[in-house]
């Protein structure tokens, strides 16, 4: 039986948008006004979207169960496996003591707490958001926050507004390649747009965080530090989105700003250490003395961790591992089972990459740095063991999420309030990146959201004579903000950041600041449209027949070599500097 997706269920676009509208507004009652534990506010929110699907969209009961049990599949599988990883490893570090090195080395450099939430938040998490993505990078960096004793609500918040900067050329610009796959605009002009957009943002977002972090007087006291960060990390996003492509900007973006700002640190200094109210002064023990040899066995999990991810995001060495570690099924009962309103039908294939995924990789550095610091790997399933147990909650809230944004997506309510959006006309550009924005909340990925409305963006800028390059990028801008109060974002946020239980805390603390750069971006994209028209790139449309490029595995081959010598070089380095032992008096915390 094929079920056909209903837009208007009850030809009153205005009634139906108001009952497509109730479950995400149950989620900003649930969160921010009933103040609910984050998988109870999920697994409620689902059972509402599935009532909604089943009684007003007409969608089959066996439909709605299954679209649901897909999209919790997807969240064990990859995001929960990824975010596993992820607190799997920096538990190792913190468990082998070597954590404790990294807060003396990041202390040495600055022990404000301001300027190390522009190095951590900002910085390395743009870093890891171009190579890992997919929530990867908000675990690592609040956790690692925490770690050095961080307000964990602050940690966690701070990590998820940061993180909007470079979402959108995030797991090596994929949020971009299918935005173009989608509408047929070439990846270039909607990098270049994304790449006219972002950076105005980037360069006041470092100022934004201090201000959140300690108001904005203490914001002032380094403006130089913050003007540092901010356009260095602006102009390396801007050239490398407009001339370079999608795949490099965070990670250009990221590494350069973090070498700009700790060499510009060793010459000026702010003239008071700020720290959290309540919070002992930093202490920072002169006797002690870290030759280089252990600071890179510090620092060697997160080390092999960069060099994992980037490895795995290169298509070559993907090849090779789909090749022989990826399986693919069309789901049971739901694939082909839903006719879309242009009459084709949905394919709901599962690809289960569990080589080539990047929770794979980080898994794979953390065997590798298992020894490195001194545990065995005994001791290391404890520290899983440990891990699961920390991750059960946000385990389920994440599975939860997927089930309620697959049903929202398969039943038509998605459509049903992009719809509205669509129907906008003049001012359509300022609404383009509410859709992302909208996108984003639902499904916890700018990838999806580009997958879900970039042709829409398309076909509505067309017919009111706008350049399409404009809505679709703007999909890709406006999603950037609604990363950070994605229930999915914030379940992976509140697991880092040991917050299970209170999600809500979370959403409260960062839904306002969405709002506000969303309204901003707005008026960016409206400007674009209408006023400043010559920062629109000149392009051409992608051709209607793409030759399908046959995969060079030797080429993927070659490169694990290389990398697989890497890794035993970084070991080897690594385990003989250990032996070599150095005198240095025990870490007071």
């Amino acid at each position: 039986m094929i079920w056909k997706q209903v837009i208007d269920p009850f030809n009153n676009i205005t009634l139906s948008v108001v009952v497509a509208a109730v479950p995400i507004l149950f989620i900003f009652w649930a969160l921010i006004i009933r103040k609910m534990k984050g998988y109870q506010a999920s697994l409620i929110a689902t059972g509402l979207a599935m009532v909604i699907a089943i009684l007003v969209y007409g969608m089959p009961i066996k439909l709605a169960l299954l679209s649901a049990a897909h999209g919790a599949v997807y969240g064990l599988f990859p995001i929960c496996w990824l975010v596993t990883m992820a607190v799997f490893l920096f538990n190792v570090t913190v468990k082998s003591g070597q954590f404790e090195i990294i807060k003396h080395f990041m202390a040495s450099i600055t022990s404000d707490r301001r300027l190390q939430a522009l190095l951590i938040a900002f910085s390395f998490g743009s870093f890891l958001e171009g190579t890992a993505g997919f929530g990867a990078p908000v675990a690592i960096t609040a956790a690692m926050l925490v770690g050095l004793g961080f307000n964990p609500l602050y940690a966690s918040g701070i990590c998820l507004i940061a993180n909007t900067a470079p979402v959108a050329f995030g797991s090596i610009g994929i949020p971009i390649t299918v935005a173009s796959q989608v509408s047929g605009i070439p990846e270039l002009p909607i990098s270049q747009m994304v790449g006219r957009t972002l950076p105005i943002l980037s360069i006041m977002l470092p100022f934004y965080l201090v201000s959140i972090i300690a108001g904005f007087k203490k914001a002032q006291e380094i403006w130089p530090a913050v003007l540092m960060s901010g356009i260095s990390f602006a102009f390396l996003q801007y050239f490398s989105s407009n001339f370079l492509g999608p795949a490099l900007p965070d990670v250009i973006a990221g590494l350069g700003s973090i070498i700009c700002l700790m060499v510009f640190l060793r010459f000026w200094k702010p003239t008071t250490i700020w720290r959290f109210a309540n919070e002992p002064a930093a202490t920072i023990n002169t006797d002690i003395s870290y030759t280089n040899g252990q600071l890179i066995r510090a620092w060697s999990p997160f080390i092999v961790l960069t060099i994992m991810v980037i490895a795995w995001g290169i298509q070559p060495i993907k090849d090779v591992l789909n090749s022989t570690g990826m399986t693919q099924f069309e789901f049971p009962g739901l694939h082909n089972a839903i006719q879309g309103e242009d009459g084709s039908l949905l394919p709901k294939i599962f690809k289960f990459n569990y080589l080539s995924a990047a929770g794979t990789a980080i898994l794979i550095a953390a065997l590798v740095v298992i020894p490195l610091v001194g545990l065995t790997y005994g001791e290391g399933v404890q520290v899983f063991g440990a891990t699961l147990n920390q991750l059960k909650f946000p385990i389920l809230t994440i599975a939860a999420v997927l089930g309620f944004a697959y049903i929202l997506n398969d039943s038509g309510i998605t459509l049903t309030l992009a719809e509205v959006l669509a129907n906008t006309g003049y001012l359509f550009p300022f609404f383009a990146p509410v859709l992302g924005w909208l996108g984003v909340f639902i499904t916890g990925s700018d990838t999806s959201a580009n997958a879900l409305f970039s042709k829409l963006q398309y076909a509505t800028a067309q017919s009111i004579g706008v350049d399409p390059v404009v809505t679709v990028a703007a999909n890709i801008s406006g999603g950037v903000v609604g990363k950070m109060i994605s229930p999915q974002s914030i379940a992976v946020a509140a697991a880092a950041g040991n917050l299970v239980g209170k999600e809500s805390e979370l959403f409260r603390f960062t839904v306002k600041h969405s709002f506000y750069m969303l309204s901003f971006i707005c008026l960016i994209v409206l400007a674009q449209a209408y006023a400043v028209k010559w920062i629109i790139p000149v392009y051409e449309m992608l051709g209607s027949k793409k030759a399908a490029a046959i995969p060079d595995l030797s080429k993927g081959y070659t490169y694990l070599i290389v990398l697989g010598v890497l890794l035993a070089g970084i070991a080897i380095s690594v385990l003989t500097t250990t032996k070599k032992k150095v005198q240095t008096p025990d870490l007071v915390n």
